[in-house]
């Protein structure tokens, strides 16, 4: 046999060899497809000019320490106890929406000043024209009727239209269990400001309390240090992040998020996206490409939206729109302690015709809690 000969095989069984190993390693791997390959699976690509704004969220409570090793690994506070202490903080607000009305209706007679002035309390606290209107209507018909004469009365009369307001019977409950074996889906949207990066943090805290496991998704990947804040609320609790280069396809990060879920057996993935400007239609039209991009893989479901408070009719505007892109399943309210517009939670569930699922009352890891009308009126007349 020539050498020329010998060299050839000994080529070809190196070529055979490294091919072999490559396809090991390659299945050994998750890889997940680069963004052109996603963009093939939806059979689209958003065009956008646009850059979402320098995301506001988050400066007044930053995120909190790195864990540094699992022996730092938090127990979070179980959550059915935390809306009867946050009653309390929101009860202590000087300026809550209750204080106006129940200072009206405890007057001794109520004339027609008097009900102008509940109206306008109402309005002010952001409850709508509609839902005013039918509250006061109820309210007065009941003082006629029942012959309503004294305050604790009338106390207990507004408690009751309130509450029937807010809806005590919808469903509240956080729509977070898969089907078939695949993991539950949240994603969380929102304007920029809103606190939404906080607010998956402090989800994924709930959902660690009720012993379920957990991935999170930074597909805000316009700034890292969403992704940086994000990675370290997991950390608190023990929950890993998928996270991808800044700058990168959102649609990618959510895509190995599920993909991550699947492989692992979790029982929910949080998705966080970016903040964007519900007037910048490139930036809904991308959120909307998220969703259908996670969609390949497992159903979305829920979809929540985070509204601050305190930013009133305006935060109805961004509901609508947010809607009609994503199909707004529920909705958290942030920053609702300390504020008069406690009539957003009604007007924002007509607008939509979805409930506030969840609320934030304060800047501790545990301040989200779930929802409850007859709870929150009682904090609101406390």
């Amino acid at each position: 046999m020539t050498l020329t000969v010998l060299l050839l095989i000994i080529i070809a069984v190196v070529v055979v060899l490294g091919t072999g190993i490559g396809l090991v390693i390659g299945r050994g791997r998750k890889t997940l497809p680069p963004p052109a390959d996603l963009d093939r699976l939806t059979e689209e690509v958003i065009e956008h000019p646009e850059h979402p704004d320098p995301h506001l969220e988050d400066e007044a409570s930053p995120a909190p320490e790195p864990a540094t090793s699992v022996d730092t690994i938090e127990r979070p506070e179980a959550p059915q106890g935390r809306l009867v202490r946050l009653r309390a903080r929101l009860a202590r607000s000087q300026g809550s929406l209750g204080k106006g009305l129940l200072s009206v209706l405890s007057r001794s007679t109520l004339d027609d000043d008097a009900w102008e002035e509940l109206e306008d309390t109402l309005l002010a606290a952001d409850v709508g024209v509609t839902a005013t209107d039918e509250l006061v209507a109820n309210l007065k018909t009941r003082v006629r009727v029942e012959g309503i004469d004294d305050p604790e009365r009338a106390k207990a009369a507004l408690r009751d239209e309130l509450v029937g307001l807010i809806g005590p019977s919808l469903d509240r409950t956080l729509n977070s269990t898969g089907t078939g074996g695949l993991p539950g889906v949240v994603l969380v949207v929102g304007v920029n400001g809103t606190g939404k990066t906080t607010t998956v943090g402090r989800l994924a805290r709930v959902l660690v309390a009720e012993d379920k496991s957990v991935v999170l998704g930074a597909a805000d990947t316009f700034r890292a240090a969403a992704a940086d804040q994000l990675q370290t609320w997991g950390e608190r609790v023990g929950v890993q992040t998928v996270r991808g280069p800044e700058g990168g396809d959102p649609a990618s990060v959510g895509f190995e998020t599920v993909q991550r879920g699947i492989a692992e057996g979790t029982d929910v993935v949080l998705v966080d996206t970016a903040g964007r400007l519900h007037t910048k239609s490139g930036l809904m039209d991308e959120l909307g490409k998220v969703k259908r991009v996670i969609e390949k893989q497992a159903p979305v479901t829920e979809v929540l939206l985070v509204i601050d408070a305190t930013t009133g009719q305006n935060g109805l505007t961004q509901a609508r729109v947010f809607g009609e892109v994503v199909d707004v399943t529920g909705i958290v309210l942030t920053k609702l302690d300390g504020t008069a517009k406690g009539g957003i939670v009604i007007a924002v569930q007509r607008e939509l015709g979805v409930p506030v699922k969840f609320i934030g009352l304060g800047e501790g890891a545990d301040d989200l809690a779930p929802f409850d009308a007859e709870e929150f009126v009682d904090a609101l007349l406390a």
